[in-house]
């Protein structure tokens, strides 16, 4: 995840070069050394950086880890618990944690499955000869490196000689892979319970999902407590091993070194001679999802958004006060037991109906595209539960994604403007304060152009500052909270303002003779095209958005599609396009740090609009057919020929393992992200579809409802389960 805009830069001599997570102790960063080392930093929230308890914690974490040096745990670098904001650095173990690998893959077989138990079971035995137990033993808590599993987050692990911070009876841990002694007496927790929590992840590793799995935090602690666990799904040698793990007393559970020789003995090496085992996909299954920049036949880019979600600790004191208190503070925190959908489509929000709305006709006396057009600039975004719009004769209006209800409009001609004048505006970007528009204001003739960004309050569409820019160059860029667009004579400054209050932050000199065009924020950068306005030559510019500073990269040599793995993903084109669509035929990693590029050659030529989501990239072409291809191997996943119309860009849902396209007559198409299969398609929703050409519609996913916009104006919202249920008109 990109650096935060208060993020540090550096700590302790380590450049912090992106986010790993956060959780209930602080953020852990991607950090590296003068000497280029990699390392994971793990920082102290600042509100428990004064707490004299929460230090001496944090010091027996950093006492914890340097005990522990075995192959199969990340080992600590550098340490200073004494800091403002106490901070430890561990090896940086490059990989998926396994909560990842299963919900990309699905479930672990064969030698993978048999590295992960065998590593795991090392990893705790070197971890328990030190005296410590993890207590949060847990898929998110393993990676998966190329050589084996490594367990890290030591975060709330305890000497099993010094519990006088548990004295109390706190408990911690993640509830469906905690003990039944972490629920009900955290004094009594020993190594006995990483054992348990280890049957827990290998059931949830071979089955994905937990062994007591339920509804709610409440019910699942119920059911660690009480219930056998459910181990329908589990390889029948592993089956009789995990009961024992998951045995509700501690003195029934083998010891570490019994299970390394029975998950030997069940689990044996592959025969070379034996087909090679394939790992099946989870149909629904979870997907890591981003918001994808996109690959258009038109645009050379488009921004990339990330958001992430990390589950927090639970560190509540009582016994039976901390049950209930601390799953309520678990269910409630951010990211709890998120995306776990009771089917492929996931709950709909409370009082959600299928709506379609009519965007409103803009004032001006100037109407290009016709009634309410969306067409060429105009574009919608989501945040939150609700949809921002704006079009060539659209205004900016938010439109609840729930009832479908226009919750305002706004004007976008300034005030005293003449009655020749006309205005028409592009969505930037959203956050809870403020939305962003490119408004362009032309007279009679549309010779005469003003471009300007203007910041409406998001909550009333009220105006509440403006800035003229340069409409010769940059196009202005949304990210960290900035407005970055070319100011000044020339369009030569790049300007960097507060979305919240307009205010200058900073200002930059933006390359001679060249038109920058941004693509993406990546680390600790934000990084833009830079194409030469005589030669046509390329290349990349990376902005630090914290004070302006600038650096050249090589060139891109393609079309830019989101980042993956750290690394900047381009689409190098093939010689001609194909009709209306692009064409594609290899895959261009930049690794901005090193400037080392990796190329990978495409199985199959990709075309059309396309999108990296999942670790995938995803087409769809102007005659219909949507592919999915691996960018580490150009391998095609699998091609679906669907009946829709020039679809736009795929959007892939990630608690659904489905992908969608939408086309410009509100036709909407639904296939499973894992073998293509198409599992429906609408009838047509919009009023008209303009000839336009290129332009698309555009799709969004909000908590189990798909939202489709289309280029004549019309934005409906629809069921995914019940896609052909009549709208209820606005």
């Amino acid at each position: 995840m990109p650096l935060h805009r208060d993020d540090p830069r550096s700590l302790g001599g380590y450049r912090l070069l992106d986010r790993l997570g956060a959780g209930g102790m602080g953020v852990v960063y991607r950090g590296r050394s003068r000497s280029g080392r990699e390392v994971a930093v793990k920082v102290v929230h600042a509100q428990y950086a004064q707490d004299p308890v929460f230090r001496t914690r944090f010091r027996q974490e950093i006492d914890a880890v340097r005990k522990v040096s075995g192959a199969f745990t990340a080992p600590v670098v550098d340490a200073d618990p004494e800091a403002d904001r106490p901070w430890m650095a561990t090896q940086y173990v490059p990989g998926r944690s396994l909560a990842e690998r299963i919900r990309e893959q699905g479930p672990l077989r064969g030698a993978e499955l048999r590295r992960l138990a065998l590593g795991l079971v090392e990893a705790l035995r070197d971890i328990h000869r030190t005296g410590v137990v993890h207590r949060d033993l847990k898929p998110a808590n393993v990676l998966m490196a190329e050589d084996g599993p490594r367990v890290i987050d030591f975060g709330i692990s305890r000497a099993t000689e010094n519990l006088t911070l548990t004295e109390t009876g706190q408990m911690i841990g993640t509830p469906p892979f905690m003990s039944p002694e972490q629920f009900t007496d955290a004094r009594s927790v020993g190594p006995a319970s990483d054992v348990f929590s280890l049957g827990a992840l290998l059931a949830y590793a071979t089955t994905g999902r937990g062994p007591f799995d339920a509804e709610s935090p409440y019910l699942t602690a119920y059911r660690v407590i009480n219930d056998p666990p459910v181990l329908d799904g589990v390889p029948r040698q592993l089956r009789a091993i995990l009961e024992r793990c998951l045995t509700k007393e501690r003195d029934g559970r083998p010891d570490l070194g019994t299970l390394a020789r029975e998950f030997a003995g069940a689990l044996p090496e592959p025969d070379p001679g034996d087909p090679p085992t394939v790992t099946l996909r989870l149909g629904p299954s979870d997907r890591a999802a981003t918001h994808p920049g996109t690959v258009t036949d038109r645009e050379r880019a488009r921004p990339a958004r990330r958001r992430g979600r990390v589950r927090p600790l639970l560190l509540v004191t009582g016994t039976v006060g901390a049950l209930v208190l601390g799953l309520t503070a678990y269910l409630l925190g951010p990211g709890a037991f998120a995306d776990r959908p009771d089917s492929r489509w996931g709950a709909l929000p409370g009082g959600w109906r299928p709506w379609q709305t009519t965007l409103p006709q803009t004032e001006s006396l100037i109407v290009v595209g016709g009634s309410g057009s969306m067409s060429e600039t105009g574009r919608c975004a989501r945040h939150g539960a609700a949809v921002y719009c704006a079009g060539q004769s659209a205004p900016p209006v938010r439109v609840d994604a729930v009832t479908g209800e226009i919750v305002w409009r706004a004007g976008l001609l300034p005030e005293g403007s003449p009655r020749d004048r006309s205005a028409y505006g592009e969505i930037l970007g959203v956050d809870d304060e403020r939305v962003l528009v490119r408004r362009t204001v032309s007279d009679a003739s549309l010779e005469n152009e003003t471009i300007s960004v203007v910041a409406l309050d998001a909550g009333s569409g009220r105006q509440v500052w403006s800035r003229t820019v340069d409409e010769e160059s940059t196009f202005a860029f949304f990210a960290r909270g900035l407005v970055l667009a070319p100011e000044g004579e020339g369009g030569r400054t790049l300007t960097a303002r507060s979305a919240r209050t307009g205010v200058k932050e900073w200002a930059a000199k933006l390359p001679e003779q060249h038109s920058c065009t941004f693509l993406t924020e990546s680390g600790p950068d934000i990084y833009a095209d830079c194409l030469h306005d005589d030669s046509g030559k390329s290349f990349l510019l990376a902005v630090d958005p914290s004070d302006g500073s600038t650096r050249r990269l090589t060139a891109s040599g393609g079309g830019f599609a989101g980042a993956l793995d750290g690394r900047l993903l381009f689409l190098e084109w093939a010689a001609e396009p194909s009709g209306e669509d692009e064409r594609y035929h290899a895959v261009v990693l930049l690794d901005p740090g090193t400037g080392r590029r990796e190329r990978v050659s495409l199985e199959k030529t990709l075309r059309g609009r396309i999108v990296l989501a999942g670790g995938t990239l995803w087409s769809a072409s102007s005659n219909g057919v949507v592919q999915a291809v691996s960018p580490r191997t150009g391998k095609e996943l699998w091609r679906t020929q669907t009946t829709l119309e020039q679809p736009g860009a795929p959007v892939l849902h990630k608690t659904g393992g489905t992908v969608f396209v939408a086309s410009p007559s509100g036709r909407v198409a639904a296939l499973d992200a894992g073998d293509g299969t198409t599992l429906w398609e609408t009838s047509p929703r919009a009023r008209e579809v303009l000839d336009d050409g290129w332009s698309r519609s555009e799709l969004f996913v909000h908590r189990g409802s798909v939202i489709v916009s289309t280029p004549d104006g019309t934005l409906f919202g629809i069921d995914p389960a019940h896609p052909d249920k009549k709208s209820a008109s606005r």
